[in-house]
């Protein structure tokens, strides 16, 4: 039986006398320095970006240069995105890491793909929320807390996991429940429902979208009715609370019935196969080998896949639909 961590199993005194780095102040570094500091832990920052470093000053924090924060932590944090933080690693942490110190990744992309190798007399952990980093701030603000992935994949004090659930714990990462899984699992994973999961709902509500404006239903009453009326998202968050069987349980008849008829119309073997794909994609390296190349030839393709989703037509009609309902009491 896979282990869940919850509050109880995390001691956040555990961190008393010890310093936190955190590497990075953007999507995931900023809630997380803010949540640790929050929690009563010693924080100290590295922001290579101005912009990033002028809202950390805002938010309290003084950013020193990242070879004063591997001499002065003992538990280092690297939350920069993945493809830009192999470089700094090697150039300004690994030089600098001493016996006994902790290393803890939000994603053990690089990791899992050999961009990053940890010397072996660290610790290395893994404590990765599962939700975006806006959400890590708001729900640890809130109480609520979040889902997560822990993982040890380096043990040399033979103390790591501790160190790891006091770090999850004080960011608020226990408060869900925190899965324990191993390295590449959480890569695996996390690319997956990127990969093959994500590009299936956007296919199938533009596809959906478009029929339906071609057909001559109204666009204001296509995108409410697809997802910007929260009614799709409402159904997920009973899924993610109440499992998925209970969101379909909640749904009228009527719309148990059209589902559950009309499922195997869409249960379509081809789908599985490119899902099989995908996976091996990931697994074998291609993909995070076409993303290398992708990131140090400075994106050309995702600026063009970009470009061409934006030029659809039908995103100045999903705007003029947003304003409709967000006029105040027109």
């Amino acid at each position: 039986m896979t282990m869940v961590y919850h509050d109880e199993d995390g001691n956040v005194d555990y961190l008393r006398g010890k310093r936190v780095g955190v590497i990075g102040y953007g999507n995931m570094g900023s809630p997380m320095a803010l949540n640790l500091r929050d929690s009563g832990v010693d924080v100290i920052l590295h922001e290579p970006r101005a912009e990033r470093r002028e809202q950390a000053l805002a938010d309290g924090f003084t950013p020193v240069a990242i070879a004063e924060l591997v001499a002065a932590a003992d538990i280092i944090m690297p939350l920069l995105r993945d493809e830009a933080m192999p470089k700094i690693y090697l150039e300004g942490v690994s030089p600098h890491l001493r016996r006994g110190q902790t290393l803890i990744f939000s994603s053990a992309y690089n990791l899992t793909f050999g961009f990053i190798e940890a010397p072996p007399f660290v610790d290395v952990g893994l404590v990765a929320a599962r939700t975006h980093g806006a959400a890590v701030r708001d729900r640890y603000l809130s109480g609520e807390g979040y889902a997560s992935f822990v993982a040890v994949a380096q043990d040399a004090s033979r103390s790591a996991w501790p160190t790891i659930l006091a770090v999850a714990k004080a960011a608020g990462a226990l408060k869900v429940g925190a899965i324990e899984t191993r390295f590449e699992q959480e890569t695996e994973l996390d690319l997956f429902l990127q990969q093959a999961v994500l590009p299936v709902l956007h296919q199938v509500v533009i596809t959906a979208a478009e029929l339906l404006m071609k057909l001559g239903y109204p666009p204001e009453a296509v995108f409410t009715e697809l997802y910007l009326s929260g009614e799709t998202s409402d159904y997920l968050r009973a899924a993610a609370s109440q499992g998925l069987l209970k969101a379909l349980d909640s749904q009228s008849l009527t719309a148990q019935y059209g589902i559950l008829s009309r499922y195997e119309r869409f249960n379509d073997l081809k789908l599985e196969r490119l899902m099989e794909i995908t996976l091996e994609e990931i697994r074998s390296s291609k993909f995070a080998q076409e993303w290398s190349k992708e990131f140090n030839a400075d994106y050309p393709r995702l600026r063009n896949l970009l470009k061409s989703r934006r030029a659809m037509d039908m995103w100045e009609l999903e705007q003029q639909t947003i304003d409709a309902l967000q006029r105040d009491g027109d």
